[in-house]
């Protein structure tokens, strides 16, 4: 009897074990995943600030508005705002900006210093709205909408 509970507890083990790998395998594969994503979504901003700057596209000094929408913070970024709302943008460096940030005194005297983050494939995915939209689509309306943009 001590040989089948040494037995029993041994499949326990090597299940948990299987178990655990292919966890890791998955949670990997994720990973592998979002890193190609945010790669591919990277190279479609980079090239949509080199074709706006080769299309002469008009760069605004960009502006980061409030989490509750009040106030609107100067920035030392200039580029393209690429949704009506501005609050998502591409500098002229090929980098994305969200523009949406804490209300802070300091930033209403100096001025918001947002960082660059990665761009999602699909804007707006899993927003309340429901509404979202692929990064290409959205970057390609704002390069076919020009300076007229607005």
């Amino acid at each position: 009897m001590a040989a089948y509970r040494v037995g029993v507890a041994d499949d326990g083990i090597e299940w948990r074990e299987r178990q655990r790998r292919a966890v890791r395998a998955h949670a990997d594969a994720d990973a592998r995943q979002r890193a190609a994503e945010q790669a591919r979504a990277a190279e479609l901003v980079a090239e949509f600030a080199a074709e706006a700057a080769r299309r002469g596209l008009r760069t605004d000094r960009l502006t980061a508005t409030s989490y509750d929408g009040r106030r609107r913070y100067r920035t030392a970024v200039s580029g393209w705002y690429v949704d009506r709302a501005r609050t998502r943008a591409v500098d002229t460096e090929g980098r994305f900006y969200l523009l949406v940030v804490p209300s802070s005194l300091r930033s209403r005297v100096l001025g918001s210093r947002p960082e660059p983050s990665m761009p999602p494939l699909v804007v707006g995915a899993g927003g309340r709205d429901g509404e979202s939209l692929p990064l290409a689509t959205l970057l390609e309306r704002r390069l076919a909408a020009g300076d007229d943009w607005r």
